[in-house]
């Protein structure tokens, strides 16, 4: 993998966010509806606030909460890792492999700009396997 920036391989340029106030099931509706693994939470200013995924949802719905009523504010993760969007891919990759999550909000002088997925760097990881096995075959 080159030393592409994270801004230029995410998919979700336009992530998807809501206020504090919204609730576990309007996140889960849009997650849903676009295909995505979380929703960021974002103050009316565009400042992140928190990020809310699909393992979170799973884990109250094993705890018998109801998604209907339950403000994201109370269940979001709060102060989630970020990073720029020039930073490179790489960085991002090991960021989230060693945090164990598959989510980073992109974040440009205090606003949310973007959220780099893990599935975002499959078509990078099979490019360079395809790269290393062209290498292999050559010798």
């Amino acid at each position: 993998m080159n030393a592409r920036a994270v801004s230029e391989i995410i998919r979700n340029r336009r992530p998807i966010t809501l206020p504090a106030g919204a609730t576990v099931r309007q996140a889960c509706h849009l997650m849903h509806q676009h295909r995505i693994g979380a929703v960021l939470v974002v103050a009316a200013d565009g400042a992140l606030e928190g990020i809310f995924t699909g393992r979170d949802a799973v884990r109250l719905l094993a705890e018998g909460k109801s998604p209907a009523s339950l403000p994201l504010g109370s269940v979001m993760t709060q102060r989630p890792e970020t990073m720029a969007p020039h930073c490179k891919a790489l960085d991002a990759l090991r960021l989230m492999h060693d945090g164990g999550f598959r989510h980073i909000p992109l974040v440009d002088n205090g606003k949310v700009v973007g959220i780099a997925s893990a599935g975002d760097f499959h078509a990078l990881e099979h490019a360079r396997l395809d790269d290393e096995t062209g290498y292999w075959e050559r010798l």
